[in-house]
């Protein structure tokens, strides 16, 4: 059986109704024999008709008032239309309850005149509105349109009143004219035209407001068709048929109700919903955030005082999760954040909740435990979820997280000090390579020191504590240096040396690795011109290229921006790449060629570590291979790390590459990496990276002596 709605059901039963409720009136009319004057005819014509004219004007406030800064054309005709009607519904009721004291007539000519007008126009009116298109109505034309009700009104009403000969009759005597009966027809047909209008268009559009009118304008039919069946003047079917317009008042206010008050309300009470969805739900993965992670840890550390429990705070992250985004995009970085969500919250025990933190960071609370190890198990076991790879665009990816904990009330007192210390603890896992860690005071001492010496590095740039070394590059087979690595120190006023592998991270972390990396830049091109003008033998200077850097849209324009300022030749400059910068192929791709285009060599360093494909390693537009140091490390221990050294060399020597060894530190593994026809190679067994001023002295001004 089809599925009625509610608006369909609605419009049959009254359709259904209607008709048989007008057979059976007929039928007691016409079986009636007693005279309806003395059995409550005129009384309750006097409220039907009192009825109907307030009917109206409640229609005319609800659509004037309500809303009036949102009218639309269609609101203020109706507006319009049922003032009007109100108008002629009242002088129809007022000159009707003249005639009653005379017993003359129950209805005179006047006031049919009156009800007829008032149904031709509300046909006439209904139809014309509902074949409008909606529209916002600027304030001065709803006082125009009011207006000109009041004055159409006006001037049909003075013609009535004078009785002008081209008017037309209703009444025959004490019959019912043929002109009444004809108006009433036209009435009808325009009623039906107006269903009919009405009811495709709630079929296309579904709103709520139409099926109500749709049914007022079928009991509007109705009344129509009690006043052309009607004969004389105190006939039963006047009196049905003004019954009949009474109900579609009713079915109209109703239907503006929904429009005007009750679908408003709804929408904003939808609308205030999703607002308070969105403040409190993270968007990609549509777990509760952190507003309402601290809103719920709350309430739990007030039940945990009360109940002397404890509360634990895991903040999870995904670990390589950058990589992840940079390789496969963000539309699939983001399926598998969802699906690490759906995990952790599939998985979840009682007295469990996840939440997302936004980008690639969670949270679980727990409430059901009484010891730490308690805890400190359920989040090992947490660990484990993840042992089984997530599947994106048909493929497998292994994921692996790090986790920080912290505990109320041993950790921390409030919320916000509970999920920060377990942020602090997840920091610290990072930092130490392990996957948990529970959080510790020293940790956030730790992390003060970290947000000093990011707040130190800002300042470092301008103040020019920045200074570079340089690490010689060696020619195995002539053991003669052909090129140099600019590497970038810091020396900090109070701390000393800091080291690149604390400053650099943090460099990237706060985006300013960006402005560094363009000074190193700078300054090794630089450095190298100066030389030159010395007139040492032209070498090739190796400059770092961080992700940021290479992502930067104007990357290209400070290369050469550099070049021109610095006076050096792009043959003499060589910019390090490393492999997940490739990952975003064609942004990599374009990215690579432009650069090459400048005549800048190109080389991707600490190779075999990145995962890269070499697929797309035989298209890029690369020079060189850096071999990295920790397969050169084990060399000559370790047969697998010779294996890969000697493969990585074989294959760049058939796409046509150079390669370069990272980290010699002995002869043997010299010797080892010559025998496999290694073209260069750099580490302290020729020079550890010094700087400019000793690299000149130690290494320029003999440079064709061998180094080593």
């Amino acid at each position: 059986m089809k599925f009625k709605t509610q608006g369909q059901s609605q419009i049959g039963w009254v359709a259904i109704g209607g008709l048989l409720f007008f057979l059976v009136s007929q039928w007691f009319r016409s079986s009636s024999g007693y005279d309806l004057n003395y059995s409550g005819y005129p009384v309750i014509t006097l409220l039907g008709g009192f009825a109907a004219t307030a009917a109206c004007i409640g229609i005319y406030n609800q659509s004037w008032l309500f809303q009036t800064q949102k009218l639309t054309l269609r609101r203020v005709l109706m507006t319009t239309l049922f003032l009007m009607l109100g108008l002629f519904e009242l002088v129809h009721i007022v000159s009707f309850a003249e005639e009653v004291p005379n017993r003359a007539m129950m209805e005179s000519d006047f006031s049919l005149m009156m009800s007829t007008m008032g149904s031709l126009v509300c046909s006439a009116g209904l139809l014309f509105i509902y074949s409008l298109h909606e529209k916002q109505v600027a304030l001065p034309r709803k006082f125009l349109l009011f207006s000109a009700t009041l004055g159409a009104f006006l001037i049909l009403y003075i013609c009535s009143i004078q009785e002008w000969s081209f008017l037309p009759e209703m009444l025959d005597g004490h019959l019912l004219g043929k002109v009444f009966t004809r108006l009433h027809w036209v009435a009808g047909l325009l009623y039906v035209t107006g269903a009919v209008v009405l009811y495709v268009q709630w079929k296309k559009t579904k709103n709520a407001d139409l099926p109500p009118i749709l049914s007022g304008i079928l009991c509007f039919l109705l009344g129509q068709g009690y006043f052309v069946t009607a004969s004389i003047v105190d006939d039963l079917n006047l009196l049905l048929g003004m019954l009949s317009n009474c109900l579609g008042y009713f079915f109209i206010q109703k239907g503006l109700y929904a429009s005007v008050v009750d679908t408003p309300f709804l929408q904003q009470q939808a609308a205030e919903a999703k607002m308070n969805y969105i403040a409190h739900h993270d968007d990609v993965t549509g777990l509760p955030n952190r507003r309402r992670l601290s809103q719920r840890l709350q309430l739990m550390l007030d039940d945990a005082v009360v109940e002397e429990k404890l509360v634990g705070v895991l903040v999870l992250n995904i670990n390589r999760f950058k990589t992840i985004n940079d390789s496969l995009g963000q539309q699939a970085a983001n399926r598998v954040l969802r699906q690490v969500g759906q995990r952790l919250n599939h998985s979840s025990l009682p007295g469990e909740e996840v939440f997302g933190l936004g980008r690639d960071e969670f949270a679980l609370t727990m409430t059901d435990f009484y010891s730490t190890d308690t805890a400190l198990r359920r989040t090992r076991s947490i660990l484990q979820l993840f042992e089984k790879p997530v599947m994106v665009d048909g493929s497998e990816y292994h994921l692996t997280l790090g986790i920080g904990m912290a505990i109320f009330p041993y950790d921390g007192e409030s919320p916000q000090e509970i999920i920060q210390n377990a942020d602090t603890a997840l920091h610290s896992a990072k930092e130490q390579g392990i996957e948990l860690n529970r959080y510790a005071h020293a940790m956030q001492m730790k992390a003060q020191e970290r947000l000093q010496l990011e707040n130190d590095l800002r300042k470092a740039l301008a103040r020019g504590q920045f200074y570079l070394v340089y690490q010689p590059q060696v020619n195995l087979q002539s053991g003669l240096i052909v090129g140099m690595e600019a590497l970038v120190r810091w020396h900090h006023p109070q701390r000393g040396s800091v080291s690149p592998a604390e400053f650099i991270p943090l460099a990237e972390e706060s985006g300013l690795i960006v402005p560094l990396g363009e000074w190193v830049l700078r300054e090794a091109c630089a450095q190298n011109k100066l030389w030159q003008e010395a007139g040492y033998r032209k070498l090739c200077v190796s400059v770092n290229l961080s992700m940021r850097q290479f992502r930067h849209s104007h990357l290209l324009d400070s290369i050469n921006s550099i070049l021109r300022e610095t006076g050096l030749e792009p043959a003499w400059l060589e910019l390090e790449i490393t492999e997940s910068m490739t990952f975003d192929k064609d942004r990599a791709f374009e990215q690579l060629h432009k650069i090459k285009e400048i005549g800048v060599h190109i080389s991707i360093d600490d190779f075999g570590t990145g995962y890269s494909s070499l697929h797309y390693l035989k298209d890029l537009p690369i020079d060189r291979l850096k071999i990295d140091r920790s397969f050169v490390n084990e060399i000559m221990e370790d047969s697998n790390n010779a294996a890969i050294v000697s493969t990585i060399t074989s294959m760049a020597h058939h796409l046509q590459l150079k390669v370069t060894a990272e980290g010699v530190e002995n002869e043997e593994q010299m010797m080892f990496l010559r025998n496999q026809h290694c073209h260069e190679a750099q580490g302290y067994f020729f020079g550890k990276p010094i700087e400019a001023a000793d690299f000149e002295q130690r290494f320029l001004r003999d440079i064709d002596k061998p180094a080593g």
